[in-house]
């Protein structure tokens, strides 16, 4: 396992549901120290602030460091679990799935339930579950073996699914790629950069409560106060059974993705299009996407002040929104280095002119 694998991997299978980041932030923070003076917001938010040949511009990365996941709502008497989501879910892939609750005393292990189908009528069985009308079962068989294992109101809940390489070497399986993935490549950059020289001051935020609320978006913008911003995520691919390539044309191995449109932000056009002729340069291809139905930490920062020209550039993954999704590393790797080699052009002159 290399360097960037393995760090896919401890990112990855750490936790940090949107409000509960703290084990995620310590496993950044220990990234993130040896690469530029740390600071933070006063809601999580970590800030790396390395220093190029200028102080301007001011280039911020963006990638959030929390996870979709789930809180403990209600706990019955004879011993299970309601809860309520942190984060998009899809009710259907929820049904039979490993949860792991973080507790005061501990990690508790558990598992979604609904009523038995052996026991539903023939004309209910066929009717979506609500994730309202689930559970989480411990295996417990009263309130009070909740209380004694530490099982509290309130608790975290996260999906128990570790890292995976897969059967060709170059896709990985994981929970929570969306968007540690983008916190890896604020990291892998910030590691290459040790090496080379860049015309700016650059600001890589890992924030927190993107899933819930884009708070750490707004938060962090106000510290850092960019001139650009580069927001790290991951796309979505479509290259599965279902989805015609009018629905989403992004596929596994195609390369990075740049998002044309979201529900909250258009891109600004001159650094699009930086992107893109960068990438022509260096002989990485490029995919595009519109995502009518979700937004990034960009909805946000884009607003800043009087406005931030800003971009989405993300990693393909397939079944984002549920307990694993799968990136491949070739399309890590391309993006690692078309980040890097923008990163490298965007000096005074070329930021002053996104805004003529």
């Amino acid at each position: 396992m290399d360097t960037t694998t393995a760090l896919l991997k401890e990112l990855t299978e750490a936790s940090g549901i949107s409000g509960y980041e703290a084990p995620i932030r310590e496993v950044v923070r220990k990234h993130l120290f040896p690469l530029g003076e740390l600071t933070s917001d006063r809601i999580g938010s970590l800030i790396c602030h390395r220093q190029g040949s200028a102080a301007e511009p001011r280039i911020m990365l963006a990638g959030h460091m929390d996870e979709i996941g789930f809180m403990i709502k209600y706990i019955t008497d004879d011993g299970y679990i309601k809860f309520v989501p942190l984060g998009g879910w899809f009710d259907q892939v929820l049904l039979g799935q490993r949860m792991l609750i973080k507790t005061s005393k501990g990690d508790v292990v558990g598992v979604i339930g609904v009523k038995p189908p052996h026991i539903i009528p023939h004309d209910e069985r066929d009717k979506v579950i609500k994730q309202k009308d689930m559970y989480i079962d411990i295996g417990a068989t009263s309130k009070k073996e909740l209380e004694e294992a530490g099982v509290r109101v309130g608790d975290p809940i996260i999906p128990l699914a570790d890292f995976k390489v897969m059967a060709n070497g170059k896709s990985y399986l994981s929970k929570a790629f969306d968007d540690r993935a983008g916190v890896a490549l604020m990291i892998s950059l910030l590691q290459d950069l040790k090496k080379d020289e860049h015309p700016n001051a650059i600001f890589a935020a890992a924030t927190v409560l993107e899933e819930f609320n884009l708070g750490g978006a707004t938060t962090t913008a106000e510290v850092v106060n960019p001139d650009v911003a580069i927001i790290l995520e991951v796309g979505i691919a479509g290259d599965v059974p279902g989805v015609t390539p009018e629905e989403c044309s992004v596929k596994l191995a195609g390369g990075p993705v740049i998002l044309l449109y979201d529900s909250l932000m258009v891109p600004n056009l001159k650094l699009r299009d930086l992107f893109m002729d960068t990438a022509t340069e260096i002989g990485i291809p490029i995919q595009t996407d519109t995502m009518r139905g979700g937004a990034t930490d960009g909805g946000r920062i884009h607003l800043h002040a009087t406005g931030v020209p800003t971009i989405v550039l993300g990693v393909p993954a397939r079944h984002i929104h549920s307990h694993s999704s799968i990136l491949h590393r070739d399309d890590y790797d391309q993006t690692v280095a078309l980040l890097k080699a923008v990163v490298r052009k965007l000096d005074k002159q070329t930021v002053e002119k996104f805004t003529e």
